[in-house]
Formats: C-alpha cells, structure tokens, sequence
C-alpha cells in the first residue's frame, strides 16, 4: 500500500546552469505542490501505513526552510531545479520517514518531476 501527502510551497528561484536567454535564468517563483509517497503494510490494528500527522511533522521544518524563500540561497540548492529539489528533500526526509518511496514536485500545473531516491552503484566484479 502507497499513503501520500500533500505540501505547498511558494519560493523564488533562478537557474544559474540555463543557456543565455532561457526564460528561466531570471528570477521567478513557482508555487510548488510537493507529494511525500511512503509504501508498506497496513498495520492490522491502526489501520493505515502511517500516521499522515506524523509525515506532516517530519515535513514542517522543511517547509519552513523552503516556503517564501530564495531557494537559490539555501545550501545544496544553488541551482535549484525540480530535481535538485526532490533530491534535497530526499535526503533530509528519509532519515525520518520510514518506507518513504517518492517525492513528487509539481513546478506548474503541467510540470514537474518524481524521485524515488539515489540510485545503488552497481557491484564491482
């Protein structure tokens, strides 16, 4: 079973690595929707994955480093694209969260990206 919740953050950025000219080389914001997936069993006695109270306390901190700031600020986010972002929270909310499974980050409406976590290196033979 797959629980999901969901998270709004607004935030200012721009993409330092964009060839010139590209629209996204500018300053602008996005209200993101980011979907924190954590899989596993249903407890048989509570019923659920996980407590949807606890992946929003697990989130909280993050959202408040990320909501209304310039992410381009923030450390490990100096070119801050969807993925970059997916990744960076990743890597803070895995520690946390037991059997997360994806992040997913809405950029618009139309645009985004999924993160299921880093990739394991292939065994040296």
């Amino acid at each position: 079973m797959e629980i999901f919740k969901e998270f709004r953050i607004e935030a200012a950025h721009r993409l330092p690595n964009v060839p010139p000219g590209h629209k996204c080389a500018r300053l602008h914001g996005h209200s993101f929707r980011v979907a924190v997936h954590v899989g596993g069993p249903v407890d048989p006695h509570l019923g659920w994955v996980c407590d949807f109270a606890a992946l929003s306390a697990a989130f909280a901190p993050l959202h408040e480093a990320l909501d209304h700031r310039y992410l381009n600020e923030i450390p490990g986010l100096e070119n801050p694209t969807s993925e970059r972002l997916a990744a960076w929270l990743w890597e803070r909310l895995s520690p946390r969260v037991p059997g997360l499974s994806r992040i997913v980050i809405h950029e618009t409406c139309t645009s985004g990206c999924e993160y299921r976590g880093p990739v394991a290196a292939a065994p040296h033979g």
